[in-house]
């Protein structure tokens, strides 16, 4: 981001402006009524957010994050180095200290985000059972098309799909204990997240179930007892780097490893989690399938240490909360816009995603005109959404800056409508 200093910010802006509302003589009339409209803008109706970056992923850095602070002892350095493996293992443990994560459950670092992280487990352990496919947005369809097209599943066993339009949960109680269940945690495209305590999950179930958590770990109570693999990335509620994923594995999880081989099933090297019908257990003590980034291991650690600095898990979840209530209070208030869920039941606390009573290109002018005021960056609906927008609320964006942003929602829709 180009960045001026205050006289040169002023300077810049005073061209910039000189450029768009000083029409040359004998330009047209659409550009002479633009250059109007942009004179005749209402006042800012407040303070801007201190911090403009909203976006749902990559998410915004935590406060007080510099690069500066990162150790970097481990830079330039083998990952299979003596510091480089107490480095990954440190992250491990850490990451399942703070998660509260049972002590028999398995914690590792694997390639390409959370998306690497689930279809590992997709590709590794389906296929023994039936499978229950719940999904309610894009992400956890991108799951079910896995299932049936890729994987070719309905091939050996039976897959059930069980759906909602964007803003609702399908029936989750129709999946059954004795099958595979697949489900997102929290959809980060539609603001729907599952209820607390997944009291749908049998306690009792002889199927695994295969969640993906990515914009919810750090957000949300995580039921570990309900949850067999649950994956996450680095990028989402820490605001951390992409391209590494979290898997974490549940006994049961480990004894389909060591004993369910999918026939005429080729993995990938970066895909492997078991050789001769044992766990590689090496990667879920910090020896990584493939090379990982040091340097986003080493801002992944910087984010749990902040973490452990606002109270933890439960501060980081408070935090999100606490965003959630301020967009709660402004939709309240007004009428132009309203939640894509409407049960604060299952309403995310991350990405929480709104209607607006604007047409869809309007909802794109909109999104643009607080861009361009650098107000809020990268709040446009997902692009298989319906149009909305999507105001990540995570514990690294700052309640204060939720407060200053909302003033300004209600400023574009005015603008946008005139």
């Amino acid at each position: 981001m180009l960045r001026f200093a205050p006289t040169q910010a002023a300077r810049a802006a005073a061209f910039a402006f000189s450029q768009q509302a000083a029409p040359a003589v004998g330009s047209s009339v659409a550009a002479q009524a633009l250059t109007a409209r942009f004179m005749s803008a209402a006042p800012a109706p407040g303070p801007k957010p201190a911090n403009p970056e909203f976006s749902s992923g990559p998410c915004k850095k935590h406060p007080g994050f510099s690069m500066s602070n990162l150790p970097t002892d481990s830079l330039g350095r083998s990952h299979r180095s003596k510091i480089g493996k107490e480095r990954l293992k440190f992250s491990i443990d850490e990451t399942k200290r703070m998660l509260g994560i049972p002590e028999d459950y398995l914690v590792g670092i694997v390639p390409a985000s959370d998306t690497g992280a689930y279809e590992m487990a997709m590709w590794n352990m389906l296929g023994a059972k039936d499978i229950d496919v719940c999904h309610w947005e894009s992400f956890g369809k991108g799951w079910f098309a896995d299932a049936i097209s890729h994987l070719k599943l309905r091939d050996t066993v039976e897959v059930t799909e069980h759906t909602a339009d964007y803003g609702e949960l399908p029936d989750l109680t129709q999946t059954k204990k004795d099958r595979d269940i697949l489900f997102t945690f929290n959809g980060t495209t539609s603001g729907v997240r599952v209820r607390d305590g997944c009291d749908w999950i049998a306690d009792d179930r002889t199927g695994l179930t295969l969640c993906d958590a990515t914009s919810a770990v750090f957000a949300m109570n995580m039921p570990w007892e309900k949850l067999d693999v649950t994956t996450y990335s680095w990028q989402k509620v820490l605001g951390g780097e992409g391209a590494h994923g979290m898997l974490i594995l549940s006994p049961r999880a480990v004894e389909r490893l060591e004993s369910f081989t999918p026939e005429n099933r080729p993995l990938p090297k970066i895909f492997r989690l078991a050789k001769k019908g044992k766990l590689e257990a090496g990667i879920f003590k910090g020896a990584t399938i493939n090379t990982p980034s040091m340097m986003a291991v080493e801002d992944y650690i910087d984010a749990l240490a902040w973490a452990e600095s606002v109270g933890g898990n439960d501060g980081l979840i408070k935090i999100s909360n606490n965003n959630l209530s301020v967009v709660e209070k402004f939709v309240a208030e007004n009428d132009f816009i309203d939640f894509l869920a409407k049960d604060p039941t299952i309403r995310s606390n991350t990405s929480v995603c709104c209607s607006l009573d604007l047409t869809p290109e309007q909802i794109k002018a909109f999104v643009a005109l607080l861009e361009k005021e650098n107000v809020a960056l990268d709040i446009g609906g997902y692009r298989d959404a319906p149009p909305s927008i999507r105001i990540w609320c995570g514990a690294t964006v700052e309640t204060a800056d939720v407060e200053a942003l909302m003033p300004w929602l209600k400023w574009a829709y005015e603008e946008v409508r005139k």
